[in-house]
């Protein structure tokens, strides 16, 4: 049976039962949370886009959207489902700043993981999201009225027949640049563009043991049309003891714990090359602190 992070397998009726709990809680979480972001959305519309009535609304669907952190982070801690161990814990990040973060992404608990272990010290998380997404209950158009930027995903062959569908993600990535202006912002960005499997890393003939090749081209535009707010890069390794758990097994407890340092780096250059040789190195040591025994 499996077992992520070397726990017990699905037989445990404790873990199961926490599993249960956990997974009700987060629908409930949800439906009272967004329920609320929908209501205070229907209001926007009909609000001037720079007025302050407009952006005292926005504040208020991103406390909203707080309240769905904060009960999620108890949930966890009461259903002792994970602890998060920080290696390396950064000192100095302000929820007044603005931040791009970078991490590895091996599993949907990843995000997860990432609230419990920054929230309260940055700002509120925006990340790149699948537009597919959109159509997750809830969740979905929550994020959708918190204007997270929604792109598409295409594969390489179909990009090399339609190039233009490249530029439509560009765009996307601009405008919501320009909302990230709005109010201080962390923008997560998923280097690997995908979650790391070892048959995706052999597939791409990877130099790393434990991650994909990185994409910059976001990271990129990001670094380009905010670097006048950008205060770091908040790099965040996220390594767990065994398997990676799938959300299933982490709302079961079946990863006790998890390891996590974040570093605030300085920012580097949005010129191409540039960019590529720093992430090079960024990847190279976050692969080593991945599979250092």
């Amino acid at each position: 049976m499996y077992s992520a992070c070397g726990n017990p397998g699905c037989t445990g009726v404790v873990e199961s039962f926490r599993g249960t709990l956990a997974f009700a809680f987060i629908i409930v979480n949800s439906v009272l949370w967004c329920t609320l972001i929908f209501c205070l959305g229907l209001a926007r519309p009909f609000l001037p886009r720079n007025g302050r009535h407009r952006i005292a609304l926005g504040n208020a669907m991103v406390r909203a959207m707080d309240g769905w952190v904060v009960c999620a982070r108890w949930m966890v801690r009461v259903l002792g489902i994970c602890r998060v161990h920080e290696t390396e814990r950064a000192e100095g990040l302000r929820r007044d700043a603005w931040y791009a973060v970078v991490s590895n992404h091996q599993t949907w608990a990843d995000i997860l993981v990432l609230v419990l272990a920054l929230y309260g010290r940055i700002p509120q998380f925006k990340f790149f999201t699948k537009r597919e997404l959109i159509w997750l209950p809830f969740l979905g158009l929550a994020m959708w009225l918190l204007e997270f930027p929604y792109v598409h995903r295409y594969s390489r062959e179909r990009l090399e027949a339609d190039p233009g569908l490249r530029e439509r993600d560009r765009e996307a990535t601009l405008r919501a640049c320009r909302v990230f202006r709005d109010r201080p912002t962390s923008v997560l960005i998923f280097l690997e563009g995908t979650r790391f499997t070892p048959a995706k890393r052999d597939a791409q003939n990877s130099p790393y043991q434990a991650l994909l090749f990185p994409k910059t081209g976001g990271l990129g535009l990001v670094l380009e049309n905010l670097d006048d707010l950008l205060d770091a890069v908040v790099d965040v390794t996220i390594r767990y003891p065994d398997d990676a758990p799938g959300f299933w097994d982490f709302c079961c407890g079946r990863c006790p714990h998890v390891d996590v340092a974040i570093r605030p780096l300085p920012l580097p250059s949005a010129e191409p090359e540039a960019m590529r040789d720093w992430v090079d190195q960024l990847w190279k040591d976050k692969d080593a602190r991945l599979t250092a025994s």
